[in-house]
């Protein structure tokens, strides 16, 4: 249910990070701009309200993406949707790498909160705009929309900023595995508050977010248990990914891409022992990164001898 950039048009890169809009946007977005509560004079200003939730969905967005790159990680692409966005990330696989990479997008919304705050307060102290001026309704709306969003976020509810903030927190104690499998947990508890907000306010999108909360816990739960079998796993002695310094595990978890093959990169020297062909890089289970061999092996420690 996670959106992709299939059936999305590319709207413009900043800093190799290209922005997707997904098909779907358009059409809830004729639904969005309607106003039954005739808060503005013009369905103008619904439609800059909703793009203006959409910058700043962006902007929370890029801060995940940017904060991920800032610690040696992967960061590509942003797909925009009608339920927000989503910013597609490859932290190394350490807890404070993984922590930084996602409190990084609810504080955009904080350092937004700042100017949006100055800007209602100071326009009502100095009555910058009648009180029924659309130019008002607009930016109270949106400093609203900016501290819904935030806290929104902050709810500890996986896969929600906050409940990834809770896993990365509990990896520090735990480990990967379970303290991803426990935030997994946790979030299908809070499904159902959830599911129960949607049926009071009598909201689908609402509804729509409970399924997808649901679906990502139930993903997040069968990546623990695989993530808990890969700790277990036992480890080539004298490598370590150049990326993430994870050390490989043992076992034919490589295929060649010309035979089909599985066999370990490192009993063979990274050649398919059936049709051998030589691969220049080396993929790591854990972050994806690929290195040559070479960068992988470990030098053994330097041994004094007395005399």
């Amino acid at each position: 249910m996670t959106p992709t950039n299939k059936g999305s048009f590319r709207l413009f890169q900043i800093a190799g990070i290209t922005v997707f809009l997904h098909w779907s946007w358009f059409v809830v977005a004729l639904f969005e701009v309607q106003d039954p509560a005739n808060r503005y004079h013009s369905l103008a200003w619904n439609a800059v309200e909703y793009v203006a939730l959409f910058g700043i969905v962006l902007l929370h967005e890029f801060g995940h993406a940017l904060a991920c790159r800032s610690v040696g990680g992967g960061a590509e692409q942003i797909v925009l949707w009608p339920l927000g966005g989503v910013a597609y990330v490859s932290p190394p696989p350490r807890p404070g790498a993984t922590l930084w990479s996602i409190a990084a997008g609810p504080l955009v919304n904080v350092v937004l909160a700042v100017p949006l705050t100055a800007i209602v307060v100071a326009g009502e102290m100095l009555e910058w705009w009648p009180k029924g001026s659309e130019v008002r309704m607009l930016v109270i709306s949106l400093w609203f929309i900016n501290a819904a969003l935030l806290v929104f976020n902050l709810l500890p509810v996986y896969p929600l900023d906050g409940g990834k903030i809770l896993w990365a927190l509990l990896w520090f104690v735990f480990g990967r595995a379970k303290s991803l499998m426990v935030a997994a947990v946790i979030g299908m508890i809070g499904v159902v508050g959830v599911i129960a907000v949607a049926v009071l306010a009598r909201s689908v999108w609402i509804g729509i977010m409970a399924v997808f909360i649901l679906m990502s816990c139930w993903r997040g739960l069968q990546t623990a248990r695989v993530l808990a079998r890969l700790d277990r796993l036992p480890r080539h002695d004298g490598f370590a990914c150049p990326s993430c310094k994870e050390a490989p595990p043992r076992g034919p978890f490589w295929q060649c891409n010309q035979c089909g093959a599985a066999f370990d990169a490192f009993e063979t020297g990274a050649a398919c022992p059936q049709c051998a062909t030589q691969f220049p890089a080396t993929r790591c289970i854990h972050c994806g990164g690929q290195n040559p061999l070479a960068d992988w092996r470990i030098a053994p420690p330097m041994v004094s001898q007395a005399d």
